[in-house]
């Protein structure tokens, strides 16, 4: 045998995954927008709803081009279309205009960078962290408010909307496309290095065989997760969007720290829930977070009913932005449990499909609710037991505490800054 030791770049990985989705996570930050262009043209918030859908949808397609033509092209594709889209927004004041700049070319743009941002990450990684590496990529995207929500805030303050719009494109192809020249998976047939086991926990390990799409879909489970996570997300999504103006009532012109707040706790809901599934399991964290979800929706229907202090709009804005939080790490890292990682960016964004077509639906839902009867009270209320129902289903995953990607190559393997590439010499 001879070794030649390549640098493992996971890390590297990790740091440009991260600021790739603290750039697209501009689309939590839409509420800060939403006021300015409701002075344009009626239905504000369908640009954002188009985005959702659209962000979706080039998940799917992103992550099957990251699987063929590697992560990097497929992040600078996506910063592209971003920046594109908003650049477009600057120059027109049309309902349809911002359809397809915002809602289409920007969301088409998000879930191509989304896509390219997490599996990369995970493959240079072993099981033991996937809820760890899944959650700190992905709190980019949930925490980018926190400075997105003060600096649009002055922009929009200095310029007006049609020059925050261009500056914004024109930052966000830099700062994504020059990130994008960071991210590289690694080789064919590297397998990361595994935790050592401790005790009783050994014997548990399990080794997991890359599916592709077609074998996921015959895999009950997948549906099972769909569900769950378009009732977890979308439920989220029925009130977060509202937050804004929620806090705008008692907080006035700050309101904007509401925001920042919440995506705080998004954040850290990504990071928390990852590291918590990699302790007691991925549907243990899930099924917990759906039920303080509820709880949280059912405790706010008086909240929201009233004239409520600063505080508590923050703090519920704080915990249903973690709850919300939990579902981006956690579903990640069931695609990577349940199917492996050679297919993992085309799984994973049919899996993801369910938080675009939750965020759609029920954003409407939640618009039609509010205009029926006034207040975000029915929206909170039919949120919370669509959770509950969610947790319901949550209880029928069992994903698997270890993958082993199976290879049909020899295999590459990763100590913890090196990995050795092993040949044999005949």
């Amino acid at each position: 045998m001879s070794k030649e030791t390549v640098k493992n770049r996971g890390w590297q990985v990790v740091i440009a995954g991260t600021g790739i989705n603290l750039a697209l996570g501009v689309l939590y930050a839409y509420s800060m927008l939403k006021g300015e262009i409701g002075k344009l043209f009626e239905g504000a918030g369908d640009p954002y709803a188009t985005a959702c859908l659209a962000f979706a949808l080039s998940m799917i397609i992103g992550g099957k081009m990251q699987d063929k033509v590697g992560p990097r092209l497929t992040a600078i594709v996506g910063g592209l279309m971003v920046g594109a889209g908003f650049i477009l927004c600057s120059q027109t004041s049309s309902y349809w205009g911002w359809i397809l700049g915002f809602g289409v070319m920007a969301g088409l743009g998000f879930g191509f960078g989304y896509s390219a941002a997490t599996p990369p990450a995970l493959k240079w990684f072993s099981s033991a962290k996937t809820g760890l590496i899944a959650g700190i990529v992905v709190a980019g995207f949930g925490i980018a408010p926190v400075y997105l929500a003060p600096v649009a805030k002055g922009l929009l303050a200095s310029y007006g909307l049609h020059q925050t719009m261009m500056i914004l494109g024109i930052a966000f192809i830099v700062i994504v496309c020059g990130m994008a020249l960071m991210v590289v998976n690694p080789p064919a047939g590297y397998v990361p290095a595994e935790a050592p086991a401790k005790g009783a926990t050994a014997a548990k390990k399990v080794a997991v065989e890359d599916k592709t799409p077609g074998q996921m879909l015959k895999d009950g489970r997948f549906y099972a997760c769909w569900l769950t996570y378009f009732i977890g997300a979308g439920a989220g999504l029925m009130v977060i969007g509202s937050i804004a103006g929620l806090a705008k009532q008692s907080m006035g012109e700050m309101a904007f720290i509401a925001v920042c707040v919440m995506s705080v706790g998004n954040a850290s809901g990504r990071v928390i829930a990852g590291v918590l599934s990699d302790k007691i399991g991925r549907a243990a964290t899930l099924t917990i977070m759906l039920v303080f979800q509820a709880a949280l929706m059912f405790a706010a229907i008086p909240v929201v009913s009233g004239n409520s202090s600063a505080v508590l709009v923050t703090l519920l804005a704080t915990f249903i932005g973690f709850n919300y939080g939990t579902n981006l790490s956690l579903f990640p890292s069931f695609a990577k449990d349940y199917w492996g990682s050679a297919n993992y960016g085309l799984n994973y964004g049919m899996l993801f499909s369910a938080w675009g077509v939750g965020a759609f639906v029920l954003v409407k839902l939640s618009a039609f609710l509010s205009g029926k009867f006034g207040g975000m009270s029915t929206s909170f209320g039919v949120a919370g037991v669509m959770l509950l129902v969610g947790a319901m289903m949550a209880l029928s995953l069992r994903p698997k505490k270890a993958a082993v990607p199976a290879t049909a190559t020899e295999p590459i393997y990763a100590e913890e800054e090196d990995m050795v590439l092993q040949q044999a010499n005949d």
